[in-house]
């Protein structure tokens, strides 16, 4: 018999980082940031003539939208940027995708888009802020 008590170990699945908790906010800025990037490719599809300069800005926008957003804005990003400059790498982004809307003569979709993408950007900045 071994002289360790394994009674009093804790379980090492129980220290397991806690789950993010998801909600009706959460949801949305999700289906925000992911209809700014479609609004990003559709504009790329609908402004330029294909192959070649469409195929380019059919990926190329919402790719390099991603990636500022990854740079800048994300909770995991790289380099670390104060309260302002996300706010406006995220305003840049959003006006993108609703001028997007706009240019290509849809205005009443892209300023929809930029009301709620404002509105969740500013319950996602009332809760980074607690």
């Amino acid at each position: 018999m071994s002289n360790s008590d394994w009674s009093d170990t804790p379980d090492p699945h129980a220290a397991a980082t806690p789950r993010r908790r998801v909600d009706a906010w959460s949801v949305l800025r999700i289906a925000v940031m992911v209809f700014g990037l479609f609004s990003l490719g559709f504009w790329g599809y609908w402004s330029w003539r294909l192959p070649l300069p469409g195929l380019v800005f059919m990926i190329g926008a919402p790719l390099f939208a991603a990636v500022v957003w990854y740079l800048f804005r994300s909770s995991r990003s790289p380099i670390e940027t104060d309260l302002v400059g996300k706010t406006i790498v995220e305003l840049a982004l959003v006006v993108a995708a609703g001028g997007a809307w706009i240019s290509i003569g849809h205005p009443v979709v892209g300023v929809v888009f930029i009301v709620v993408a404002a509105v969740s950007g500013l319950v996602a900045f009332r809760r980074e802020t607690r």
